[in-house]
Order: C-alpha cells, then structure tokens, then sequence
C-alpha cells in the first residue's frame, strides 16, 4: 500500500543542497510526497536559485527563525490543513533520505497507533536517549533491523503523526536551533506516546552548518534549558556546574576540548540560560571566526 506525507524542509542560503534534498525526497519509493520549502530569509540570490526547484511549495518565513520556529510554520499550515494527511515530514535543506527511508519510516509509524514521534537511521550505530543531566545524547543500539525506542527522534529526518502533534504542540521555539527535537520527544514520551528510531531507513547530513560561536553557544545554553525542563531545576544546577567544570578543564587542556569549543560561546550560552535569554543567539557570535 502507497504513503503518503507532507515534507517541511528548512532552508537558508543554501540552494544547491536545496536542490538535492528536493530530489532524494520526490525519490521516496512507494510514497506521495508534497514538499513545503519554508525560506528563513535568504540571501536573494539564494531566494531566486531556491525558487527555481521545481516541485515545491515555497513559504518565506519572514525573518531567519532558526531551525525548530522555521519548521513550525511549516507544521502550523500541516495542521490548519486537515486533508493534508496523517503524517509530517521535517528535515533541513541538507537531508539525503535513501529512496527506501520514508515508506520504511512510515510503515513502521502505521503498525503503531501509539507511535506519536519516528526518525530515520544515520547508519552510526547510534540511538538518541535524553540523559537527566547531559541532555539530548547518543545511547548505544538496541536493535539491528526495524522499529527501536528512542529517547527522541533526531532532526536529520524527523516524521511526525498529526494526532501527536495536535495533542503535544509543535517546537518550542526558545531553542531556535539545536535540542528542539529532544525537548518535542520528551513531552511526546510524557504524554504517552511511542517514539522511535526506524533501523535501517537510513538518511544522510553531510555536515554540520553553522557559525562556530554561536553553535557553542545554542548547543550549551539549550541543553541546560532542555535538562530544566525534562528532569528540573536541581539537574540542571548540576549541569551549570559540570559546564564550568568542563570549560576550565579545556582552557588548562586542549586536548580535552569538545569539538563545538568556543570560549565566549559557552560562557555567554550559560549567562543567557542563567538571565532567561533564549530565542536567537547574540548577533556577533553569527560570525565564522
């Protein structure tokens, strides 16, 4: 039997890649898929290249909203639509699914009523568990082949139920970027629905996007907000101090050093936690330096 899904890709400045994940997604082998493309104000050189992918339904978000607010507005339309199918896709404008992952994805998600949340498989033997005090981290395999719980599903290619969505919410959008899917599965987990990582529907991302500051800094900041929210304030008292503890380990030690080490990065990342600043990080740590 044929699938079908709505895909919400997030897009900024990167046509090309646009391009590709447009193609491997119009790819899915036994499944119809409508693509909404949501434009977190691109360059317009990049808008014009964009717009030219054929096959889309483009969507300019209004400002650069990060990740998880870009995708809501692409989720929003999904649920404002009730003829627009059961299940949503999203995934950002550099996700390569094999042409297998979705309906794998999907057909899984249908053998499980009560499965609100689903990811596809990066190959890396990894399984996304929620840690009490470290947060959205990878846990090791339990299952070879198939349906394996999960403590969230990844952002590579995320796939969702209406019914979930329209029971827990969408992202919430103080993360702008990075833990939102964690913090979408642990309130879908609370609420008591299945989430789950579909083994061997596998995706790939070729790298990561993204100034190193502030990723230092969103990756940080949202993982003690994440931690508050899932485990409490004592836990993440924990981890602020286990942070401090970690930054001045890798001042007197490089080799020790995370790979998203950015100094400023992470003490204003904790700073903000501290003040309740989130949203978009600082402007100037959108700098490469």
């Amino acid at each position: 039997m044929g699938h079908r899904a709505r895909v919400v890709l997030v897009h900024w400045n990167q046509p090309a890649r646009l391009a590709a994940t447009v193609a491997a997604f119009a790819a899915s082998e036994g499944v119809d898929v409508a693509i909404t493309v949501v434009d977190n104000d691109s360059m317009p050189e990049a808008v014009a290249a964009a717009r030219a992918v054929e096959g889309i339904d483009w969507v300019p978000s209004g400002g650069n909203l990060g990740f998880g607010p870009g995708a809501n507005v692409g989720l929003h339309r999904f649920l404002d639509d009730a003829d627009d199918g059961e299940y949503v896709v999203v995934a950002p404008h550099d996700a390569l699914p094999a042409p297998d992952c979705l309906g794998r994805v999907l057909e899984e998600l249908d053998a499980r009523p009560d499965a609100g949340l689903a990811c596809a498989d990066y190959g890396d033997g990894a399984t996304p568990i929620i840690d009490p005090y470290f947060g959205g981290i990878p846990g090791p395999l339990t299952v070879e082949e198939g349906w394996e719980p999960a403590g969230y599903p990844h952002g590579t290619l995320l796939v969702a139920r209406r019914s979930c969505l329209q029971d827990i919410g969408v992202f919430d959008e103080r993360y702008f970027s990075y833990c939102e899917e964690a913090d979408l599965g642990g309130r879908a987990r609370a609420a008591g629905w299945d989430v789950g990582l579909v083994r061997g529907a596998l995706v790939r991302n070729p790298e990561l996007h993204g100034a190193l500051p502030a990723v230092a800094y969103l990756q940080l900041r949202n993982t003690l907000l994440l931690v508050r929210e899932q485990s409490g304030r004592y836990h993440a008292f924990v981890r602020f101090q286990l942070a401090a503890l970690q930054l001045g380990v890798g001042l007197v030690s490089p080799s020790r050093r995370d790979p998203y080490w950015h100094v400023a990065g992470k003490v204003r990342g904790m700073l903000d936690f501290a003040r309740g600043r989130f949203g978009p990080p600082p402007p100037d740590l959108l700098v490469h330096r």
